[in-house]
């Protein structure tokens, strides 16, 4: 995997891209077993499923979706119920094994949940 040169402006942001290198260069999503990629800004959490042979988003899902916006936001419940939503879209694609990506985040808070949630909605990693 080549590396990517990235402007970052904080340490914090620095740490996170190391530690999110470093795992990236160990797992890679197929159309089987997809990577479920996690970003999570200061409001919102974003989740896709991606093939990263073809280098295809095969399902997405963020608290920016209009049944979403208005009720949870990027809260732990709202992690929560993103994690239901990506775990059902994904089952109705027939993909019920994924590669969890949490990019280089720490798996507490937001990200755990967000796992939890997928797993309880019937994703396997």
């Amino acid at each position: 995997m080549a590396t990517k040169v990235r402007r970052v402006t904080s340490q914090k942001q620095v740490v996170r891209f190391k530690r999110k290198l470093r795992i990236r260069s160990r797992i890679e999503g197929s159309l089987e077993r997809p990577r479920l990629s996690v970003f999570r800004s200061n409001r919102h959490i974003y989740v896709q499923l991606v093939d990263d042979i073809k280098g295809h988003t095969l399902v997405a899902a963020s608290s920016l979706e209009e049944e979403l916006k208005d009720k949870v936001g990027g809260t732990i419940d709202g992690a929560k119920t993103l994690g239901n939503l990506v775990a059902k879209r994904a089952l109705a694609k027939n993909i019920s094994q994924v590669v969890f990506d949490r990019s280089g985040y720490l798996y507490h808070g937001r990200v755990k949940a967000l796992a939890d949630a997928a797993r309880e909605g019937g994703l396997k990693f």
